[in-house]
């Protein structure tokens, strides 16, 4: 037995499924799941030994490599004068002053412990503020695992939502309205059936929780439109894409402004963190400025803050998302040409450091955009564990779900871009002989 094995059937004995994430299992693509044991730089090294090339990276919160010298240094200065004191830390307002200017139009932001927290505290406040109980989200979009967003479509397109897990109340399923991603009609249905009860669209501005999906062109600025005519909230949930796809994220990148934004992730530099952002008169009625209550024991904490500060310097350097891109193309290119001489037809989805590879049916279906869940699922998924064993055993740990969407960071540089194009080969090969 290796020694990942041993080590997860350890965990399933204190774990729930032996982890405390559920796509970490590896339960889509089969197989034990890497125990990671250290990372430097693009590489992970796993508890048998074995160096992989990381396209997961923390899920996107790692983008500037692991271990960063300057991300490691802060940690340890701050470690070493104290971890949380349940009081204002002098480094809350830093990180504050770091993201508010790249945000147009926010003036405050309220530090959380996870997007989920994010997320949860914007759409209290959206409620508050105008005074409405329902929100629409997208099928496919994930916004963290508060009860109001584990819910789906029910069976006619203007029901209300049902719960997408035991144990959420239907009552509170039912406040959640769901839209069909890059599809303003839909939209539009929704507010035509109960705008004077909707309180908010949230929103994620380039989906990567069923595959890289962007947004069509005008999508966003649609959305802009319907809300600001209805007297609701515009909720972009930048948790993922902050920081990632620009400075500011997707709403600079695409050019649109929301009431509200979530954070996480990127902000954090690897630490637990998530937030949520907006002009003074919205924010300030969040406690104790207003009566909308939100708290955390670890709200704020300067080890997350310290990370988040030395992270956001860097990328705050005129050529961070240059060099981003730069490296990002070349392993969208390095993917594009194993398929090709594998004869394995494929859509690469990329919009800067985060990146899907579906599983087409046809060159000819490779040229069409995916735009929604539905069409995620109508992609070859099957392809997916094949490609995905095969990448894992030529050192390259990918997200172990083809909804996911793969990241990198500054430290995916050519000599990853060559371990990985090695690899990559062998995969798409693998996905051919199959002949799935």
């Amino acid at each position: 037995m290796s020694r990942n094995e041993s080590l997860f059937a350890a965990a399933r004995e204190v774990l729930p499924g032996g982890v405390s994430s559920p796509v970490r299992a590896y339960q889509s693509v089969g197989g034990t799941p890497l125990t990671i044991r250290s990372g430097k730089g693009a590489l992970v090294k796993d508890a048998d030994g074995r160096t992989y090339v990381d396209m997961v990276c923390g899920w996107g919160a790692q983008i500037l490599g692991h271990a960063d010298e300057r991300v490691v240094a802060a940690l340890r200065r701050r470690a070493g004068r104290g971890t949380v004191f349940g009081a204002p830390a002098i480094e809350e307002t830093q990180l504050a002053r770091l993201i508010l200017p790249a945000l147009p139009g926010h003036d405050r932001v309220r530090f959380v412990n996870s997007g989920t927290e994010a997320t949860m505290s914007a759409l209290r406040l959206a409620r508050a503020a105008t005074g409405r109980d329902l929100i629409v989200k997208f099928a496919g979009c994930y916004h963290g695992h508060s009860d109001a967003l584990l819910s789906s479509a029910d069976s006619g397109a203007l029901t209300l939502g049902t719960p997408d897990s035991p144990g959420v109340p239907a009552a509170w399923a039912a406040t959640t309205l769901t839209a069909t991603y890059n599809d303003l009609e839909s939209v539009r249905a929704l507010f035509a059936a109960h705008e004077d009860r909707i309180a908010a669209v949230i929103v994620e501005p380039v989906v990567g929780n069923m595959g890289c999906i962007p947004p069509r062109d005008g999508f966003l600025q649609g959305l802009r439109e319907i809300t600001r005519a209805s007297g609701a909230l515009l909720v972009i949930d930048e948790v993922m894409t902050g920081f990632r796809v620009a400075w500011g994220g997707a709403q600079v990148r695409f050019g649109v402004q929301p009431d509200l934004t979530c954070l996480g992730k990127v902000i954090g530099g690897g630490m637990p963190v998530g937030a949520y952002a907006g002009p003074a008169q919205l924010m300030d009625q969040v406690a104790p400025a207003g009566p909308v209550y939100q708290a955390g024991t670890l709200s704020g904490n300067p080890i997350s803050m310290v990370a988040g500060i030395a992270t956001l310097r860097r990328m705050r350097a005129p050529d961070a998302y240059a060099q981003l891109e730069q490296r990002a193309a070349a392993i969208e290119e390095v993917l594009s040409s194993a398929a090709r001489a594998a004869g394995v037809p494929i859509r690469i989805q990329r919009v800067g450091a985060m990146l899907t590879v579906f599983f087409t049916e046809s060159d000819a279906a490779s040229s069409e955009p995916i735009c929604n869940l539905e069409q995620v699922t109508a992609t070859r998924l099957d392809r997916f564990g094949t490609w995905h064993l095969a990448l894992r055993e030529h050192g390259v740990s990918w997200p172990p779900s083809g909804y996911e969407a793969a990241f990198l960071t500054l430290a995916h540089d050519g000599e990853v871009v060559t371990r990985l194009a090695t690899a990559a080969k062998a995969a798409f090969e693998a996905v051919a002989a199959s002949g799935a």
